[in-house]
């Protein structure tokens, strides 16, 4: 008698288990989509895998990859009534050159034009101009980090003059 409780018992716990197994793989089912409308679920799913990988800091026009965090530390940013300018000093551990390519890309969507680029083993700085405004992004590579600076500050503009030589022979 006792070995038929015991089975019992065994049985018991083993519906229960397998009853918790079904209910907690439903459990992930979206319910509320009917199946019949195939732009609904493609737009859900579209959704659902869509992740923000970049964000606006300080600088509205000036994407940065969500991968690098802002050291505080190093940072200084002024804004002024229609103007921001100042440095973001900001670390992550993502390769330069995915670096390089993401801020070519994205600053020219922001409408920046590029004024140069200088590449080195360890360092690469780009250079970018809009009509008020020049960005020089710094990106280093250390041993742990990549290391960026983005520095934000108002294009001089050359009064007539000044950048020509004035010697006289």
């Amino acid at each position: 008698m006792k070995s038929k409780s015991g089975f019992k018992w065994v049985m018991n716990i083993a519906v229960v288990l397998l009853l918790a197994f079904l209910i907690s793989g439903c459990s992930a089912l979206d319910f509320t989509k009917s199946s019949s409308d195939p732009a609904a679920s493609s737009d859900m799913s579209s959704e659902k895998t869509r992740k923000t990988t970049a964000v606006y800091y300080d600088f509205e026009d000036i994407l940065l990859p969500m991968e690098l965090v802002v050291v505080n530390e190093k940072t200084v940013v002024v804004s002024t009534p229609g103007f921001t300018s100042g440095i973001i000093a900001l670390k992550g551990r993502v390769e330069r050159r995915s670096l390089l390519n993401f801020f070519n890309a994205n600053m020219q969507k922001d409408n920046w034009n590029v004024i140069s680029q200088i590449k080195s083993p360890g360092t690469t700085i780009m250079v970018f101009q809009k009509v008020s405004r020049t960005a020089v992004i710094t990106i280093r590579d250390e041993q742990i980090y990549t290391y960026v600076e983005v520095g934000v500050a108002p294009t001089v503009s050359a009064e007539p003059g000044l950048s020509e030589s004035t010697l006289t022979e």
